[in-house]
């Protein structure tokens, strides 16, 4: 190590919502909010005794208005990331079956893209690096 402090340990949960057009589903953080005006794939914290599954299930809800079941939710890749004040643990799950369409229900912009378009759009740290995994799996289509 760099001989940097250890930092607090944030698990966060996020989703590639995919559309059947193969598009995914990006919000954009609203003003007030730590990282105000950059992209990023929805989700959130995950609570204590919460499963990474069931805090996404209950943040698509909360956030989106969107239902959906664990077991549409496949694992792709996860982002490990350290921010001045805590380290940030992110799995990444992609869903293609869900139930409802995906309404703002916090403020927050919603975009369908491409995922070869996913560069053009400015992401927090963490979840820029995601952005190639979902490019392999569901190919730049732009």
């Amino acid at each position: 190590m760099s001989g940097s402090e250890a930092k607090r340990l944030l698990l966060v949960v996020a989703c590639a919502l995919l559309d059947a057009d193969g598009r995914v589903l990006i919000a954009q953080r609203p003003e007030g909010k730590s990282l105000a005006g950059l992209w990023e794939f929805p989700g959130g914290k995950v609570e204590p005794g919460e499963s990474p599954e069931a805090a996404l299930i209950r943040e698509l809800a909360e956030e989106l208005g969107v239902v959906t079941q664990q077991a549409c939710l496949a694992p792709l890749t996860f982002a490990s990331h350290a921010y001045d004040d805590f380290h940030l643990l992110m799995p990444l799950f992609v869903c293609r079956r869900y139930e409802g369409s995906p309404a703002s229900r916090e403020g927050q912009a919603l975009k369908w893209v491409r995922a070869g378009a996913l560069r053009d759009y400015p992401m927090p740290p963490a979840d820029a690096p995601l952005i190639a995994h979902l490019v392999d799996l569901l190919g730049p289509r732009s």
